[in-house]
C-alpha cells in the first residue's frame, strides 16, 4: 500500500512539479489548489502525511491546518512558507503544523522531513496494512481486504505483528525482537514459537524469514 500525500499548493507549476517527484517516490498524491479543496480532501478522506502551503486562497495554510485539527485530523503536516521569521514559524506549529520548512527549499531535505512524519503517523496508527490484509491493532484483528473472516490475535501475536507492520521493509533479528515485544527475554526460542502461531493463524506467507538475519513482515 503506497503512502498517501495530500499536497495543497497554489502555485500550479511548483504543484505540478511535486506531485511528479512524490509520485515517482512512491507516495500516492491528492492535490489541490486552494486551503477551501484542502480542507474537503483532509476531512473526507485518510492520508498519512499533509503538504500544506501557507499562503494559500481561500483559506491559509495555518487556518487550514487549525480546522484539521479541531475535527480530529492528527496527520502529520509539514507547512512550506516563503516566510521564515520566527514568528511565523511559532504560528505555524501551533496552529497544529509538525514542521515548517521555508521556500526555496532543497528537494532532498523535503523528501527526508516527509519521510520522517510519515514514519511517525505509521508508528502511532491504530490500523496498519498487511499483505492482503489490514491489522486492527485495537481490536487485535486481521481483517481481509477481501472481505474474508476475521482473525483474532493474542496480545503478544498482535505486538509482534504490529512490530513487524511499522516497517514492513525492516529485517528484525530475534534480538530485536525479544526486546521490542517479549520485554527483553533472553530465549530466542519464544520469537520463533510466536512466529509460528502467527503462520499458524495467518498463513506461512504472513512472516518472512530472512536466512542469517532475522524476520520480516510478509508479502504477497
Amino acid at each position: 500500500m503506497r503512502p498517501r500525500l495530500l499536497l495543497v499548493e497554489d502555485d500550479a507549476d511548483l504543484r505540478g512539479m511535486l506531485t511528479e517527484l512524490f509520485a515517482a517516490e512512491g507516495y500516492d498524491v491528492r492535490a489541490c489548489n486552494d486551503g477551501q479543496a484542502g480542507l474537503h480532501a483532509g476531512l473526507v478522506q485518510r492520508f498519512d502525511v499533509l503538504l500544506v502551503d501557507r499562503g494559500l486562497p481561500a483559506i491559509d495554510g495555518v487556518e487550514l491546518i487549525r480546522r484539521l485539527r479541531s475535527h480530529g485530523r492528527t496527520t502529520p503536516a509539514l507547512m512550506l512558507t516563503a516566510r521564515g521569521s520566527l514568528a511565523d514559524r511559532v504560528e505555524g506549529l501551533d496552529a497544529g503544523a509538525e514542521d515548517y520548512l521555508a521556500k526555496p527549499f532543497e528537494i532532498q531535505e523535503l523528501l527526508a522531513r516527509i519521510r520522517a512524519l510519515g514514519r511517525r503517523h505509521v508508528e502511532r496508527a491504530d490500523v496498519l496494512p498487511l499483505a492482503g490484509a489490514r491489522l486492527d491493532v485495537h481490536g487485535r484483528l486481521v481483517i481481509p481486504d477481501d472481505g474474508g473472516p476475521e482473525v483474532e490475535l493474542s496480545a503478544r501475536e498482535c505486538q509482534l505483528l504490529r512490530t513487524l507492520a511499522v516497517r514492513p521493509t525492516q529485517v528484525f533479528t530475534r534480538e530485536d525482537l525479544l526486546s521490542r515485544v517479549f520485554d527483553g527475554a533472553e530465549n530466542p526460542g519464544l520469537v520463533d514459537t510466536y512466529v509460528h502461531y502467527l503462520r499458524r493463524k495467518l498463513g506461512r506467507r504472513a512472516v518472512t524469514t530472512v536466512r542469517g538475519l532475522g524476520y520480516r513482515l510478509g508479502r504477497r
